[in-house]
């Protein structure tokens, strides 16, 4: 077995550590900030709609969305959608995904440049998730080394609008903590457990980008391999 196997296996080992460490880090701030009730007891509904109104976002509404942790923004509905542990939990988990959720609302009012350009790049992603794989199964059955070049170049795709998305993340956690300061919905130390669970939150954006990574680089040595 030559060196290429040893780092091939390595850069798996570690993509499945990045992503398991990751999520386990969100899971643990998740678990922890769900159990804490926060002084002010207002609702994750409560929070996003306080915080729309005072940002004069009164054509975006607050609705339901089932699941857990599926909550999101919806920039063509103008829709903040809670999930089940958010949209009636008075909890400092609760009201931080909601204040995040929200963030994304005053982005897309402020014209945002990375939101936009992330959904612009949407149609192409949902493009290159599925053909990138299909091309290079193809290259390998095939032994075709150009369907293999294709499919890298579309999972890099994938990767642009996974580091894009960092910008756009962060920056709508950055609101989420300046309106729940502002408009005195957390405390200081409420404040503190929110940011702790809105970086793990982010955290994960940043392990895609690097999991991503790690699989374009396996991908260029099987290409490479081959060419050889």
């Amino acid at each position: 077995m030559d060196n290429y196997y040893f780092i091939n296996y390595g850069i798996l080992l570690l993509t499945l550590l990045i992503t398991l460490g990751a999520q386990g880090y969100i899971n643990y701030k998740y678990n922890k900030t769900s159990k804490i009730q926060s002084k002010i007891s207002k609702t994750g509904k409560e929070t996003a709609e306080k915080i729309l109104k005072e940002n004069e976002l009164k054509n975006v509404k607050v609705t339901f969305i089932n699941g857990n942790l599926t909550d999101y923004y919806d920039p063509r509905k103008k829709m903040v959608k809670l999930s089940e542990g958010v949209y009636d939990k008075t909890n400092i988990a609760a009201i931080s995904v909601s204040a995040h959720e929200c963030g994304h609302a005053i982005q897309d009012k402020n014209n945002f440049f990375f939101l936009r350009l992330r959904s612009a790049l949407v149609p192409i992603v949902n493009i290159s998730s599925s053909a990138g794989y299909i091309a290079i199964l193809i290259g390998v059955i095939f032994s075709s080394i150009n369907f293999i070049w294709i499919g890298i170049i579309l999972e890099a795709a994938i990767l642009l609008f996974q580091v894009i998305t960092l910008p756009v993340e962060f920056d709508a956690s950055a609101r989420a903590l300046k309106q729940l300061e502002s408009l005195n919905i957390l405390d200081d130390k409420e404040l503190k457990e929110a940011k702790g669970m809105l970086t793990a939150a982010a955290l994960t954006y940043v392990a895609s980008v690097a999991t991503s990574l790690l699989e374009i680089l396996r991908l260029v040595m099987l290409y490479t391999r081959r060419e050889d």
